[in-house]
Order: C-alpha cells, then sequence, then structure tokens
C-alpha cells in the first residue's frame, strides 16, 4: 500500500513538472503576440518544431540554429564542438536576408518613372505639391489606362487582366466593409489646427486621419444604394506592431456576422520624400470641384508565401477601377502597386487597400480623393451587377 501511495505520489509530481514545462514553453513561444488570434498562431507553428527539438534532445537550446541544422552539425563531431561559432554565423546570414512574408511591411510606393509637376493651386498648408504621372511604360505592365508596378515573380497576362471580377454585388445585406489597419495614420491641415499628434503624422482625432476617408467613401456608397459597414477602429494604435493581426481578426469576425460581404477596402494614405528627403503631397487638378489627393491602389499576392490563392482576383478588381477613374479623371490614380505581402485581401475575391494622398495632403484633398475614388467603385460595381 505504501508503494502505491509513493508511486502515485511520483506521478503527481511528474505530471505537474510536465504540465509546468509546457506552460513555461508556451509563454516564451507567445510573449511577442499581441491578440490571441496571433498566439494562437505562434503556438500552432511552433509545435511540431518544439516536438522535433524534443527528439533531438534540443528543446531549451538558446541559439537560433534550425533543427535540421542541429540534425546537420550532429553528424560531425568537429562542428557539434564549435555549435556557438555555427550558431553565430546562422544568425548573421539570416539577418542579412530581410523577411517577405511579413504583414507589417511599411509600404513604400517609390514611382519607378513618374514625372513629377508642378501645382500652383493646391491648398496651402506648407507642404509642396506635385502631380505624380506616368510618363515611361518601361518597368510596367500597362492594361489599357492602367499602369502596374510589379514586384511579384509573376508573370502578368494583359488579356487575364481585361477579363470580368469575381465579386459582384449580393441582392440584400451589407455588401462593402470598410477598415482602416493604420486607422491613425494622419494628413497636413492648417497650421492653426487643434491636432494633437499621437506619433510621426498619425493621431487618434478622425477629423485629420484616415477614419474621416473612410467615413465620406461609406457615405457615398450608402447614397448610392449599396450597404456599406463601416469601422472606425484604430488598429494601430496603441501599438502598430500587429495590427494586420487586428485587424484580419476584425474582417474575420464581420464576415461571419455578415457573409454577404463581398467588398473590403483598407483605408490608408501615403508617406512620399523627394530624392533629398522633403516631404511633397500628391494632388490632381478636378475641373469645377477643387484640388484631389491622387490615390494608388495595392493588391496582395501569395509572393510572402501565405496562403492567398486568388489574387488575380482582386488586381483584376483593381483594373477596372483603375480604368473607370481614369477614364473620367486622368490624374486621380497612380499606378497600381503589386506586392508580395497579401494585406489580408485573401478574405474576399474584392478586397483593396486603397492609399489616399500621401501625409503632406490636406484633410480636405484626402477627403475629395476617397469620394471621387468611391464614386468610381460604384459605377464599375452597378456597371457589374447588370
Amino acid at each position: 500500500m505504501k508503494q502505491k501511495i509513493f508511486s502515485s505520489g511520483l506521478l503527481r509530481r511528474l505530471e505537474a513538472g510536465v504540465l509546468a514545462a509546457g506552460t513555461l514553453w508556451a509563454v516564451s513561444v507567445t510573449a511577442g503576440s499581441d491578440t490571441a488570434a496571433s498566439a494562437f498562431s505562434a503556438l500552432r507553428e511552433s509545435i511540431p518544431i518544439g516536438a522535433l527539438r524534443w527528439e533531438l534532445g534540443d528543446l531549451w537550446t538558446r541559439d537560433t540554429l534550425s533543427p535540421a541544422a542541429v540534425l546537420t552539425i550532429g553528424e560531425s563531431p568537429l562542428l557539434l564542438a564549435a555549435r556557438p561559432a555555427v550558431a553565430e554565423l546562422w544568425s548573421s546570414d539570416r539577418a542579412e536576408q530581410p523577411a517577405n512574408n511579413s504583414e507589417e511591411e511599411e509600404l513604400v510606393t517609390v514611382p519607378v518613372e513618374e514625372t513629377p509637376l508642378d501645382t500652383l493651386t493646391a491648398t496651402d498648408n506648407g507642404v509642396p505639391a506635385k502631380t505624380l504621372v506616368p510618363t515611361d511604360p518601361s518597368g510596367y505592365t500597362v492594361c489599357g489606362r492602367a499602369y502596374i508596378s510589379n514586384s511579384t515573380d509573376h508573370v502578368l497576362s494583359i488579356p487575364a487582366l481585361q477579363e470580368l471580377f469575381a465579386a459582384e454585388l449580393g441582392p440584400e445585406g451589407p455588401q462593402v466593409l470598410i477598415l482602416h489597419t493604420h486607422g491613425s495614420e494622419a494628413y497636413t491641415p492648417v497650421e492653426d489646427a487643434d491636432i494633437v499628434w499621437s506619433g510621426d503624422h498619425r493621431t487618434t482625432d478622425s477629423r485629420y486621419n484616415v477614419v474621416k476617408v473612410g467615413d465620406v467613401m461609406a457615405e457615398v456608397f450608402g447614397d448610392a444604394g449599396i450597404s456599406v459597414l463601416h469601422d472606425r477602429t484604430l488598429y494601430d494604435y496603441p501599438s502598430y506592431t500587429g495590427a494586420y493581426d487586428r485587424s484580419l481578426a476584425a474582417i474575420q469576425s464581420y464576415l461571419a456576422q455578415y457573409p454577404s460581404i463581398r467588398f473590403i477596402l483598407d483605408v490608408h494614405r501615403d508617406a512620399i520624400e523627394d530624392a533629398q528627403g522633403n516631404e511633397y503631397k500628391v494632388v490632381t487638378e478636378v475641373d469645377g470641384v477643387g484640388t484631389s489627393a491622387q490615390l494608388t491602389l495595392v493588391v496582395g499576392s501569395d509572393g510572402s508565401g501565405l496562403t492567398h490563392p486568388n489574387w488575380m482576383e482582386n488586381l483584376k478588381l483593381a483594373v477596372a477601377i483603375q480604368q473607370n477613374a481614369l477614364l473620367n479623371y486622368s490624374s486621380l490614380m497612380r499606378p497600381i502597386l503589386l506586392r508580395n505581402s497579401r494585406y489580408n485581401q485573401h478574405a474576399t475575391t474584392g478586397s483593396l487597400l486603397v492609399e489616399v494622398g500621401a501625409a503632406g495632403n490636406s484633410p480636405e484633398e484626402a477627403a475629395l480623393a476617397g469620394r471621387l475614388f468611391a464614386e468610381q467603385m460604384v459605377e464599375v460595381l452597378e456597371a457589374r451587377s447588370k
């Protein structure tokens, strides 16, 4: 009887030890996660690697060698003895290779071959104004009026780009979701504005950030009879890191509640400087209306290795809207950017990232751009439904 009690107590202590070790490991894996979703993702990705390291007796080693590298150097006593040096070389080599599968990558919209034209009638908010227009097809894929700057390895087919895009308006329920992964991205108001900055060209004041542009766009869709949801949450505040994880969780929640959603617009703004590092804004003159910010459509792909099988449908939608907008406003749209990151656009076949102006644009210029873009998108969607 005493032996059984002793064995039972030892087993409980062993179970407690294993549970504690597992808890410590889970805490270490999820330490950098901002949300439950990102923590779960980190655990899901780490469990197979952790099991393999356990099998190798390498679970608690504090270097950056992969299990494959551990297996390899284990075959050579000389390399195994020099493991710290091997790990250092491994780390330095990886540091020189930038990751390309992060949704947090900064959008860089440096023109391939756009001519900056001086604009004299833009709103004076202290920032020089330029109108950027593509003047040379070199470096672009050109489909009608639409110029596409392709930074992926995908080869684009012009006939495929001209095909009808998949997403279309449904009979009922919310059709469009507008949100802002980087909602605190702000514009430059006149000097006497009572703006409170939360960072470099960032504010939580929706009168001056991209949320205001989303308000204008939502009003246009609503006036056209298209049911729209506008999520005004600042997913990049107070923490910029993890913003795409947080906005993706929101997107998934909206789609679960409103499966009628077909189109998702993630509205941002750009930041543009000249070769000397001087900030300027991008504008276009709209006859009889005023000065509008220029816009850029950013389309994600599967180039980062993340699953995104239908990225081409989003690109076809971007091309259709771009063509329509440039037919009516010849310099409203800058070239479309096709990127490796997917920017949560795998959620629907009607997802776009819309860069409305730049940090140097005034809120009024950005609001006008948002209205003009939404009007052009409405025209395209209504034509698609006929």
